[in-house]
């Protein structure tokens, strides 16, 4: 019984260390990628509460781009700070021309022990 205790207890700790996202700038990361895929599943999990209200206007903002990437991402987040800075582009092609939206700032709030996407910050 003893052995079954400890197990259970090792196992719940480990599920809650693997779950919360030490790196805030990851997490930015991970939903600007999402939101170019198109993958709401994935915004979603990223996405603080405030901004689920949008999630389907973010996850349909590059639905009808024949082809979009990220160049040059790189992303980093102080400690202390609600604010990840990002460099590099979002780049759509519409057709027949290419058009590039800059990356900046954005804020980020920690949810459940999680940190979560909150929109650009301004």
């Amino acid at each position: 019984m003893r052995i079954l205790m400890m197990v259970v207890a090792c196992g719940l700790l480990l599920a809650a260390c693997a779950s919360e996202s030490t790196d805030p700038a990851d997490v930015v990361e991970g939903y600007l990628e999402a939101k170019v895929a198109g993958d709401s599943r994935a915004m979603q999990q990223l996405l603080c509460s405030p901004m689920e209200v949008d999630l389907q206007r973010e996850a349909a903002a590059f639905t009808s781009v024949t082809d979009v990437s990220i160049e040059d991402m790189a992303c980093t987040s102080t400690e202390g700070s609600d604010i990840v800075q990002c460099t590099g582009q979002i780049v759509a092609n519409y057709g027949a021309e290419d058009t590039s939206f800059p990356l900046s700032s954005y804020r980020v709030v920690q949810e459940d022990g999680e940190w979560k996407w909150c929109g650009e910050a301004s």
